[in-house]
């Protein structure tokens, strides 16, 4: 990307880890840079939790018998990991951090277009996360992470409501967060920033937003008709008054299926951006793999039926469905065969960010591979709440998304703090991340074909060997979790100082001194090239 007046090099006290380290700057910093730093630094700490949990399921299941925890805990032990996980880690993760942090550096802008909002948003998902764990801390909740009705509506005597309210007001800060994104997006450009020389990035983010815009309202209203039934007695989901359970399911996987690619575009734009860097190539068909990313947006509102498939829908519904299921996969193997088309014949360096790019390829491409599977209405009814399904969500989840999660954070790494950290350690990091999880989920798919259902703290003694192997999995990957974030706070005092460009990539935020100044751009940069011109750069 060729840019007329860069911003001259700054001092390093003069950027945004250095004016003050006093806890009131940061906690009234409306500098997106420290903002997103606040974000990474509670999702980290609501992962570590959520982690936690998913170790003392893994615990429970080595043995076929109920051995450590009642089933009533062990239903607040997988409510927990899953709450915690997709509302506090896996929605808001690369959005709220890399998003907030690189979004104005990208496009050439010194900040978002709503400062003080995007401070607000960190504030109300503070507020979110703290009713959530106070449920949690009182008792926990048992109805699971979808809070399907009637166990959230009527049967359940846990914090049911104080733990939707949590979720309720996180709500809002993904909302605040899309929509400064996309304001951001489309009126504070760079001169020369055409739409077509946005990085992927910005693109993934951009559609991103447009769904948490439209969808996430949706959720807030399904869990507050929760909420009125609840306390007042209206008939809304209990059939018992004239109530629907079904509608519930309805209402949330129409933003349950968007969701999912709220949690997986923003990977896909950090592959793009790595698999470009590390292979020395502009991306192979860059305005198709662009306009992707707006399809998987618009189609992911069509599919919600699919999770219903043995609810007792019509089979023409659950036809039209699988139909469309499909259809949703074709924009995301563009992406895939794109991401190999641009490794072929490149200079490939297999540095940190480039392994976990490479892991999100392999991975996501099984997940994705067997959610065609469950869009088959005659497999799905076999295997419709089973550990199959555990492991194709996992795969996409934590396989693609955390596997990308990583390689941004290691990718952007020095840009953010300025430091580098120990190759070697990151390479075996990824490595181990990699293998771990293939041991934990694999099995899965195993125990979901041969029936096992999943949320069951018991099992047939026959599946005990297959347990095992996942919780051994689950051990390695653990450790794999931990390492980064053991070497990368090391770093922050002995990792050697990083240049403004260690990898020598293309993009407005290599352009400026690591960490950047407050204020990115001392003088507006102007565009004059696409994102990827790696070639005539060599």
């Amino acid at each position: 990307m060729s840019v007329v007046s860069p911003a001259p090099p700054l001092r390093l006290k003069e950027s945004y880890l250095s004016v003050s380290f006093t806890i009131r700057s940061w906690l009234l910093s409306t500098d997106h840079k420290r903002i997103g730093i606040l974000y990474l630094l509670s999702i980290t700490a609501l992962f570590l939790f959520g982690g936690a949990a998913a170790v003392a399921m893994r615990v429970e299941l080595m043995t076929p018998q109920a051995d450590v925890v009642r089933a009533e805990v062990y239903n607040r032990m997988f409510t927990v990991h899953g709450v915690i996980m997709v509302w506090f880690f896996l929605i808001p993760s690369i959005p709220a951090v890399l998003g907030n942090f690189l979004i104005p550096l990208m496009i050439g802008a010194r900040d978002l277009a709503f400062p003080k909002l995007n401070l607000a948003s960190w504030y109300v998902f503070m507020a979110g996360a703290a009713f959530t764990l106070w449920a949690i801390v009182r008792g926990g909740v048992d109805t699971g992470w979808t809070f399907y009705t009637p166990y959230s509506s009527t049967y359940s005597n846990s914090y049911v409501m104080l733990t939707a309210t949590g979720i309720f007001i996180t709500g809002f800060s993904s909302i605040f967060t899309g929509l400064n994104f996309i304001v951001t997006i489309h009126t504070m450009r760079a001169p020369g920033l055409q739409w077509f020389r946005l990085p992927l990035f910005v693109w993934s983010l951009y559609a991103t937003s447009l769904i948490l815009v439209l969808a996430t309202p949706v959720l807030a209203i399904s869990l507050g008709l929760i909420a009125l039934e609840r306390l007042f007695g209206f008939g809304i989901y209990d059939p018992n008054k004239g109530g629907d359970p079904l509608l519930f399911q309805h209402l949330f996987w129409f933003y349950s299926h968007p969701a999912v690619y709220i949690m997986i575009l923003p990977g896909m734009g950090v592959v793009s951006e790595t698999i470009a860097c590390f292979s020395r190539k502009a991306v192979f068909g860059y305005k198709v793999v662009a306009m992707s990313s707006l399809a998987i947006a618009v189609l992911g509102f069509l599919v919600w039926g699919h999770h219903m498939f043995v609810s007792g829908q019509s089979t023409y519904a659950g036809l039209v469905f699988s139909l469309l299921s499909f259809l949703v996969a074709i924009p995301s193997a563009i992406k895939t065969f794109n991401w190999t088309a641009t490794l072929y014949k490149g200079q490939i360096t297999f540095a940190t960010p480039m392994l976990y790019a490479l892991g999100f390829i392999g991975l996501f491409t099984i997940g994705g591979l067997t959610g065609l599977v469950l869009a088959s209405l005659a497999v799905d009814v076999h295997v419709h709440d089973t550990y199959f399904v555990v492991a194709h969500f996992h795969y996409i989840m934590v396989g693609g998304m955390v596997m990308a999660y990583l390689g941004g954070i290691h990718f952007w790494w020095p840009k953010m703090t300025g430091r580098m950290y120990p190759e070697g350690w990151a390479r075996f990091s990824a490595i181990l991340v990699f293998v771990g999880f293939n041991l934990t989920f694999f099995p899965q798919f195993l125990l979901g074909y041969l029936g096992m259902p999943r949320r069951y703290h018991t099992y047939p003694a026959e599946f005990q060997v297959l347990n095992v192997m996942s919780t051994a999995g689950a051990s390695i990957l653990g450790v794999g979790y931990l390492f980064p974030l053991t070497y990368l706070l090391w770093s922050l005092r002995y990792g050697p100082r990083a240049e403004s460009n260690p990898w020598n990539a293309t993009g407005l935020e290599w352009q400026t001194p690591s960490p950047p100044p407050t204020y990115n751009f001392k003088e507006t940069p102007v565009v004059t090239e696409g994102p990827y011109h790696y070639e005539t750069g060599e």
